[in-house]
């Protein structure tokens, strides 16, 4: 097939590289513009129009699809099917309508469940043992399309959020390469999303980082996993703001502490109080420092049994 690529971050670069081993046609890639990045703030490619370039794809940044010369330009490829992965864009339907076969979606959730831009995250945050990646139809929607084809793989009880970020992105593109050997009776069989049972993935936030040590550990502890690798869990510490990127939940011990307040510090971790059991924190960063085990960073930084976080 003849193939227009639409994304921008990592993830949707992995499906693009997975595309490009095959016999279809990348015609064109569309990704977001270049936006500044690193501490210079120099305007940086997005991973997608970098992989482009390098082999040679022609590349479109609209900022939207408003004016009719980009329609127009997005005609001119003539695809037989546009591929959308983590583009950025809500495409409107004029958009969707142009490819002979129309808009696919790699989304990396079960769909109806975790539609929206954080599906990762969110999945981690609300305890759900299961994950995966829905390839969809695209319509007007947020992610509401019919869904063709669909895997799961198990959310692990150590799994971060970049590290469900590398799996998912790596079933999503092998899940997409299955799609489209059998593209058109998929098409023709899609399941329509059952609403009822939908619910949202909102756009994560770095106010979100900061942990509420009232909480139960099972709750902290997926915080911290959710947002490593941003945009990291936090919590104040004198006049700092350490950022917590490790942890794992441990029975406490018998004896009542305040929420937030340090219960034991050894070579195994920084043992803390939470509202309901206790989190031992493993890997953290101090400000304007390298992330770094618990060892490490008590060789700089003393604590001790009745410190207080938070």
């Amino acid at each position: 097939m003849r193939i227009i690529f639409a994304g921008t971050p990592d993830f949707a670069a992995t499906t693009l590289a997975a595309l490009l081993t095959t016999d279809h046609e990348i015609c064109a890639v569309y990704s977001q513009p270049d936006r500044p990045a690193g501490r210079g703030r120099k305007l940086t490619a997005s991973p997608v129009k970098q992989l482009a370039l390098q082999h040679q794809i022609p590349v479109e940044q609209p900022l939207n699809f408003k004016a009719e010369t980009d329609r127009a330009t997005l005609a001119s490829y003539q695809a037989d099917l546009m591929i959308v992965v983590a583009y950025g864009l809500l495409l409107p339907q004029s958009v969707l309508d142009t490819p002979r076969l129309g808009c696919i979606n790699v989304h990396a959730s079960l769909l109806p469940r975790w539609r929206g831009a954080a599906p990762i995250q969110r999945a981690i945050l609300a305890g759900d043992v299961k994950t995966g990646v829905c390839i969809m139809q695209m319509d007007a929607g947020l992610d509401t399309g019919p869904v063709l084809q669909r895997a799961e793989i198990p959310i692990e009880a150590s799994d971060t959020g970049e590290q469900l970020h590398d799996k998912l992105a790596t079933l999503g593109a092998d899940t997409l390469l299955k799609t489209l050997e059998n593209f058109e009776h998929l098409q023709a069989l899609a399941s329509p999303q059952n609403d009822a049972e939908s619910c949202y993935a909102a756009k994560l936030h770095k106010a979100e980082a900061n942990i509420d040590w009232s909480q139960p550990a099972e709750q902290i502890d997926r915080q911290i996993r959710a947002f490593n690798s941003w945009p990291v869990a936090q919590t104040p510490w004198q006049d700092k703001m350490l950022r917590i990127w490790n942890a794992a939940v441990i029975a406490p011990p018998h004896q009542n502490a305040a929420p937030g307040t340090i219960i034991q510090v050894d070579r195994h971790g920084i043992d803390i109080a939470t509202g309901n059991g206790a989190i031992r924190v493993l890997t953290l960063q101090a400000p304007g420092k390298k992330a770094m085990p618990v060892t490490d960073f008590l060789n700089a930084h003393p604590l001790k049994a009745g410190d207080h976080f938070g």
